[in-house]
């Protein structure tokens, strides 16, 4: 084209930079060039928002325990009457309590009415044996020891017990002249109890030696030292207690 049909450049006002012409695409100036800033985002709250934790149901209040129940009453004496123990009781008066316990009947007795009594129930009552003479021992009661003599009649078929208390240190009579089988029976009251029976042939020891301290069946009775004693002074070893 005639260089005088070219338009003319179009020239910016005085004082106006003129702006450079657009780079193409791939060309070096561009690739260096700082990328576009990204476009800012609407602030988002830093810390999430809290989650309702759901409360623990309450425990449930544990119901008191129930009150063990009461133990039941145990069975307890009751007064024994009969023809023979009405004639007892116009013989001794007060003196002699009938009672029965479990089918089983005694009679507590007064200490100074035992020789007798026992006598009256062999001849005149048929008690005719003697099973067993035992004690018993209460170390905090006055009269520390009950006295038991057990006796069958044969030709009642029946059982009696007879009872009576002595404090500590108290004799009783024998009854070996009643019942000879009371004479090894007494002895073994003697040998564990302590108990001494007026009257009686030969009262001595009949299970433990006879240089034996003290009387083992008493509640009070320290069995491993006495033991441990006759152990060491009689055979001259230790004691395998």
């Amino acid at each position: 084209m005639p260089e005088d049909t070219k338009p003319p450049e179009a020239t910016a006002p005085e004082g106006e930079k003129q702006p450079s012409p657009a780079k193409p695409p791939g060309s070096v100036e561009n690739v260096n060039a700082a990328p576009p800033a990204a476009p800012k985002l609407p602030a988002v709250a830093a810390e999430k928002p809290a989650t309702a934790v759901p409360e623990k149901p309450a425990a449930a209040a544990v119901p008191p325990k129930p009150a063990p129940p009461a133990k039941p009453a145990g069975p307890t004496p009751t007064p024994w009457e009969s023809p023979m123990v009405a004639k007892l009781k116009r013989q001794f008066g007060s003196g002699v309590e009938t009672w029965t316990y479990l089918s089983q009947n005694y009679l507590e007795v007064d200490r100074s009415l035992i020789s007798n009594l026992l006598r009256i129930l062999r001849d005149e009552e048929q008690f005719d044996y003697c099973v067993d003479i035992t004690a018993a021992h209460y170390p905090k009661r006055e009269r520390q020891f009950d006295i038991i003599w057990i006796l069958y009649s044969f030709s009642r078929n029946e059982r009696l017990r007879v009872k009576t208390q002595i404090a500590d240190g108290d004799h009783i009579p024998s009854a070996v002249s009643i019942w000879q089988t009371a004479n090894w029976l007494e002895r073994e009251a003697y040998d564990m109890f302590g108990i001494r029976f007026d009257g009686h042939p030969d009262l001595k020891r009949i299970l433990l030696p006879d240089g034996w301290k003290g009387h083992p069946l008493r509640k009070d009775y320290g069995i491993i030292q006495q033991d441990q004693e006759w152990v060491q002074i009689n055979l001259g070893i230790e004691s395998g207690q």
